[in-house]
């Protein structure tokens, strides 16, 4: 019969020759147990130098921040979560500890929906320009009026935007998009199914800010054509559901015609 080291040194009754007999744990005194030393009934056998398993794991903010510091793209809250064994709640919590921390830091933590990632701070992007060799791409008249919209209207098309800046926009939103200033979000329920186009991280990154409810509040004029368009792409967006609902409902009522003349006359 083998023998079991005690967590506090002590030598207690282990495994019959070290090993599982059959597979199963035995206990010194011939007990059935698991891997974990727990008997019959779920029962611990501490006088036998089993232990219980040790505690859930724990997130730590110098952890977190290490895991995002390596980490080579923006990670959600869920892949923190399952990373460290840890559930939503403490992943929320660590992240809320990490943001206070970084605020007088050069390095920031910044957020996305779901998602987190680091990012050097805004004082610091002319030094390190500077070391990179490069001055940050600037950006025409054009491209920051588009851009604005996107980022106080997402999602939004660019039939919208067009709209809102009264020219063609089919150039500049690709510009965007190219520098990854704007994203690809999805496609609308409206006729053709456009394009919606939103913002993401490298948006927060240039612009210094850590989330999109950093945004300077925009001026009641340009509000309220934002919010007009709004109303205007709504009711669109009805009138189209309303048209389809109508147009597949003479579909159905034409094949039940043919199908009942069909009936009729086999």
């Amino acid at each position: 019969m083998g023998t079991d080291r005690r967590a506090d040194g002590g030598i207690g009754a282990g495994w019959v020759n070290d090993e599982p007999v059959n597979g199963v744990p035995v206990f010194g005194d011939g007990r059935e147990g698991d891997s974990n030393g727990v008997g019959p009934e779920g029962a611990l056998y501490p006088e036998d130098g089993f232990t219980a398993p040790p505690p859930a794991a724990e997130l730590t903010e110098p952890q977190l921040e290490a895991l995002l510091f390596v980490a080579e793209r923006p990670l959600s809250r869920r892949e923190i979560a399952a990373s460290a064994g840890v559930d939503r709640a403490t992943v929320d919590a660590r992240l809320g500890d990490l943001e206070i921390s970084l605020r007088n830091r050069g390095i920031r933590l910044i957020s996305s929906g779901d998602q987190v990632e680091l990012v050097t701070a805004p004082e610091a992007g002319s030094l390190i320009a500077r070391y990179v060799g490069s001055d940050a791409i600037r950006l025409s008249q054009a491209s920051l009026e588009t851009l604005a919209i996107i980022a106080y209207r997402q999602p939004v098309t660019k039939a919208v935007i067009e709209r809102i800046r009264g020219v063609d926009s089919d150039y500049t939103v690709r510009a965007l998009v190219h520098r990854r200033l704007a994203l690809e979000l999805g496609r609308a329920e409206g006729p053709g199914r456009p394009i919606l186009y939103g913002t993401g991280f490298d948006f927060l990154e240039r612009f210094g800010l850590t989330s999109l409810d950093d945004l300077p509040a925009l001026d009641a004029e340009v509000a309220g054509r934002l919010a007009a368009e709004l109303a205007d792409e709504a009711q669109v967006a009805d009138e189209a559901r309303v048209a389809n609902e109508a147009q597949v409902a003479d579909e159905a009522g034409g094949a039940q015609v043919l199908e009942a003349d069909a009936t009729a006359h086999p």
